[in-house]
């Protein structure tokens, strides 16, 4: 694996950008947030084992694609096509990661749409060769969601059990988005994970993520659910939250979920998977609340 060391002043020019409307625009932000950011700026690492450039501030920030909630569209709606093992696994499921896009995309509202039958998209569909398991064409069910999308949604998450795949000559894919309709669509043990969703809707924000480019559940797994300081001042720049709410907010889901708090965590999944959220997740959020709040 290669590994490529960034200086100070690269790491600064990702974060804030050499554009002077920008590097004013974050000047104005809150000392401890600025603090938070400015641990970027320490050498670090950049694990490159994927071909994926890394996106910059800059770059996120005059994407002509980069979508932002407007007043009258702050909402995501979550959208479940399939059957489930059982209606009680899948509705607790569905409050678990209600829960979590609450917190992680915080100040957005997250609401859900009545479950369809996979019938109803009227996608295409094929039984993988290699594994024999049912696959539906994750493009047909982007239309699909792009027919059922409220008025008032910033975007729609379709989310399923059944595998996907986005071309004949693809194996599977995790997940795919339509970034100008605002339509991600992913399987949803990635969800169970923690990150598919993240990946996805961030998409549709046109974040592109620091960690990015997973090739199986293993990989993605290893990934905790906490934003670099890039990505995080992307996102606070998409929605406009107070970093130290949006870690509160992170904070208090964790604690639901570990307490056992109905609807925090599938009890299904603690006894097949052990605790979803790792340990480390909340002590890296803790971490960073005490440079925020020094």
């Amino acid at each position: 694996m290669q590994i490529v060391r960034y200086s100070e002043q690269t790491l600064k020019i990702a974060v804030i950008s050499k554009n002077p409307v920008l590097v004013s625009q974050y000047e104005k932000v809150d000392a401890g947030e600025q603090r938070l950011m400015n641990e970027a700026f320490q050498p670090a690492n950049w694990i490159t084992s994927h071909p994926e450039a890394p996106q910059d501030f800059e770059q996120f920030f005059s994407h002509p694609y980069r979508k932002t909630p407007s007043p009258d569209k702050r909402s995501i709606y979550i959208q479940s096509i399939g059957k489930y093992c059982t209606r009680i696994i899948s509705e607790e499921y569905i409050k678990w990661l209600t829960g979590y896009c609450k917190a992680y995309f915080y100040r957005l509202r997250v609401k859900l749409l009545k479950p369809v039958p996979v019938s109803t998209t009227r996608c295409s569909f094929r039984v993988n060769e290699n594994t024999q398991n049912l696959q539906i064409h994750a493009g047909d069910i982007l239309k699909f969601l792009k027919k059922k999308k409220p008025e008032d949604a910033f975007c729609v998450v379709g989310i399923t059990m059944i595998d996907l795949y986005p071309r004949d000559l693809w194996n599977f894919v995790f997940g795919q988005a339509s970034l100008t309709d605002g339509i991600p669509f992913l399987e949803l043990c990635m969800v169970i994970l923690g990150m598919g969703k993240v990946l996805e809707t961030g998409h549709i924000f046109n974040l592109f993520l620091e960690i990015w480019g997973f090739f199986h559940l293993e990989e993605a797994d290893r990934h905790p659910l906490n934003l670099g300081p890039i990505c995080l001042h992307k996102l606070q720049c998409a929605i406009g939250f107070s970093i130290v709410e949006r870690y509160k907010a992170l904070v208090r889901w964790i604690d639901d979920e570990s307490s056992g708090t109905p609807g925090a965590t599938p009890e299904h999944s603690r006894e097949d998977n052990g605790n979803l959220v790792k340990p480390e997740w909340k002590e890296w959020i803790i971490k960073c609340l005490t440079v925020l709040q020094k």
